[in-house]
């Protein structure tokens, strides 16, 4: 059935179904590096056990997530050779430099420090052991810069110019990295990494809280996540405001589809709260709204005018219902984040953090809301684009590769399969790690032993507490 869709339809049904599933890894792993350099650190500083059997729980948890987010990523570089030929020949002398940095930094001190952290804690003592955590932490972030820019270029391309063939071509490397979106992008997914982290250790916190009122471990957990909970979510939201305003005045039509905005209003618009949008007719149908709420919001006084799609010709137009809906659900979600942050904090003054049971089941349900949330933003900046791969220069329709649709279709359907099968296994023990509650002690990763070769004994483990003894 799928061999009879457009080729062009299957080939992006094939790469956003792919990077659907990988973006949830490392939006959970950016933030999950950086909060196992937390404990670590505390460990350290404090000598608290209660931060290294947080640690060596967590990190279990880790490994796994990056090697599916690994695992998961590969895959997409190959469709930029087989689906999108004429999208890699059109921009790679921009964007496949900036993708290969990512893996000669990121990916290289990631995996160059990855061993150390995993098994080396009794290898290279607890001072070594840290720095290579926070090597991991930073490769992870590098990550994210790097392909947040690369994104960031497409849609808001800039030191660029074209050459005879018909290529993009770096004129000031400066320009492109540091295109007008990037510094609102990187900020704003950075923050939703971590909120993802903080909401998922803090349903794993409140989980066994529920339980087991008294487990330390569990306590020091949920406690670390709504304190970032509480100071994310409002971080997240202004970022999320001023990412926004910086659409609006380099994406128009991505705000437009987001707003539900097919009309201008010279005298001040509406915010749109919800709706069904009609592409066909140019309307949101049944629309709830506060009248110049959105002028406000987007320029910051009631009667400014806005532009709506009908200023643009309908081949321009983004799919708006996808994108209405999917920036709504962004929304929605991330005051449900700001709403735990708060109960949060009136818990926490009440004294009653750890024994509110209808804030530990709230803070439950909100665990997956972070992956929700990251791929409905994602949605709405992919979609809205729309129907450009590179904003305003390259259409989609343009960067495909010319092929029938049951090739794209076999390998679809292939990556499906594989991809439930695989990722579900994985997901599933993850999910039996977390139900697990932390103990006191808790073991870490228990590497299998050295082969001896080349005639040399392998040296004896070193004990941490030789190199430290943290004082009670």
């Amino acid at each position: 059935m799928l061999a009879h869709l457009d080729p062009l339809i299957l080939a992006r049904m094939q790469f956003g179904f792919t990077v659907a599933f990988h973006i949830v890894f490392p939006s959970f792993s950016i933030g999950l590096a950086s909060y196992l350099a937390v404990l670590e650190g505390l460990w350290l500083a404090t000598g608290r056990q209660v931060y290294m059997d947080l640690f060596r729980y967590w990190l279990k948890i880790f490994a796994i997530a990056f090697a599916m987010g690994v695992v998961s990523g590969l895959v997409m570089s190959y469709q930029f050779g087989t689906n999108w030929s004429v999208f890699s020949d059109k921009t790679g002398p921009v964007l496949g430099p900036m993708m290969a940095y990512e893996v000669l930094s990121a990916f290289f001190l990631e995996a160059g420090f990855l061993g150390v952290m995993l098994f080396g804690m009794t290898k290279v003592g607890p001072r070594l052991h840290f720095a290579a955590t926070l090597m991991v932490a930073l490769g992870t972030f590098f990550s994210a810069f790097w392909i947040l820019s690369v994104n960031s270029w497409m849609q808001t391309p800039a030191g660029y110019g074209t050459n005879p063939q018909g290529q993009f071509v770096p004129l000031d490397w400066w320009a492109v990295v540091f295109n007008p979106s990037f510094p609102f992008r990187l900020v704003h997914m950075v923050l939703a990494a971590y909120l993802t982290t903080s909401l998922v250790v803090g349903a794993v916190g409140a989980w066994h809280l529920l339980r087991d009122r008294t487990n330390p471990a569990a306590r020091t957990m949920f406690s670390m996540a709504m304190w970032m909970a509480a100071l994310v979510a409002p971080a997240q939201i202004l970022a999320g405001d001023a990412h926004g305003l910086n659409t609006l005045e380099h994406q128009p039509a991505k705000v437009m589809a987001m707003e539900g905005h097919y009309q201008s209003h010279p005298d001040g618009a509406p915010l749109v709260l919800f709706g069904l949008p009609d592409q066909e007719a140019g309307t949101v149908r049944y629309a709830v709204e506060i009248p110049k709420l959105s002028s406000l919001v987007l320029k910051h006084a009631l009667d400014a005018p806005l532009a709506g799609l009908d200023s643009l010709p309908r081949k321009d137009w983004p799919p708006v219902p996808i994108v209405f809906w999917s920036f709504r659900v962004m929304v929605g979600l991330g005051m449900l984040m700001l709403l735990l942050g708060c109960l949060s904090l009136l818990a926490r003054f009440k004294g009653r953090l750890y024994a509110w049971a209808p804030l530990h089941r709230f803070a439950v349900a909100m665990g997956p809301a972070g992956f929700v949330a990251v791929l409905a933003g994602w949605i709405t900046t992919e979609v809205g684009r729309q129907p450009y791969t590179v904003y305003g220069l390259l259409r989609t329709a343009d960067s495909a590769s010319p092929l029938a649709g049951p090739a794209v279709a076999a390998s679809l359907t292939a990556f499906v399969v594989i991809y439930f099968s695989v990722f579900a296994m994985g997901t599933l023990y993850i999910l039996r790690l977390m139900a697990k509650p932390p103990e006191a002690g808790e073991p870490g990763l228990q590497p299998g032993a050295p082969i001896r070769t080349a005639g040399i004994t392998p040296a004896p483990a070193v004990d941490p507490d030789r190199h430290l003894q943290p004082a009670e």
